[in-house]
């Protein structure tokens, strides 16, 4: 075999390579369930998925800069369709699930939903962070419609991500917080502590697009992870994690 063949080969191995795993930016609310999707994803396709979990505004900043995601998967549909806008991902944003918003403690105190943020052995409400995650402004939204922001934002403890919200009431750093009911549902959080679920409060639709880098990159296989996460396996998935899904 000469030297030229065995490089034309070698090239074609890795192409098949790259083909065969996508990078995906996934919301931190959904990496519970998610690594189930990638899991089930490989067992059908064989394409093995990369994922990188946040809040969903800093993995838009880095999609927007220039990181190579084939996928977005994020938290609401502001974020993906911000990217459409501004050329780095294609296509119509598709809602895949919708996410709930639930008030958990971790702490002993007796949760009487919204109202609870006014009980005085309350010192500290942990909420994502407004400007990068989706489900603190949820949280800020709910408080607001309730008319307890005012008395909430003094005891605010803001989160990076969902996943840092759950971390300070998971150690005490705050009595309660407003975290992903999927959190609550499986992972080292299930069955600690208790949460409630918030009657009247808006289920979040959550999307997911293909970036332009997929697109440009890998388009087949980044394709296929998101057709699978709306598919009937993906939502068999996410459904046991407390998700909705549009009609």
């Amino acid at each position: 075999m000469s030297k030229s063949i065995r490089s034309l080969l070698l090239l074609l191995c890795l192409a098949g390579a790259t083909r065969a795993q996508v990078t995906a930016a996934v919301a931190a609310n959904l990496q519970f369930a998610f690594e189930e999707v990638k899991t089930a994803f490989q067992k059908k396709t064989g394409v093995e998925t990369k994922a990188v979990y946040g809040a969903s505004g800093k993995l838009q900043s880095q999609i927007r800069s220039g990181a190579p995601f084939d996928v977005f998967v994020s938290a609401d549909t502001e974020w993906p369709d911000s990217l459409v806008k501004s050329g780095d991902a294609v296509g119509r944003p598709r809602i895949y699930a919708y996410g709930r918003l639930v008030l958990w403690t971790n702490s002993g105190i007796a949760l009487r939903g919204l109202a609870t943020i006014s009980d005085t052995a309350v010192k500290k409400v942990a909420v994502g962070d407004p400007k990068v995650t989706v489900y603190g402004p949820a949280a800020i939204r709910a408080l607001e419609k309730a008319g307890l922001k005012d008395a909430a934002t003094t005891k605010f403890v803001y989160g990076a991500s969902i996943t840092q919200v759950a971390q300070y009431v998971a150690t005490g750093a705050a009595q309660i917080g407003f975290v992903a009911k999927s959190q609550m549902l499986a992972g080292p959080l299930s069955g600690k502590g208790i949460w409630v679920d918030l009657p009247g409060v808006d289920s979040i639709p959550q999307a997911a697009v293909l970036t332009k880098y997929g697109k440009d990159n890998n388009p087949k296989s980044a394709q296929a992870l998101l057709d699978f996460l709306d598919g009937p396996e993906g939502r068999a998935i996410l459904g046991r994690y407390g998700y909705t899904f549009p009609k």
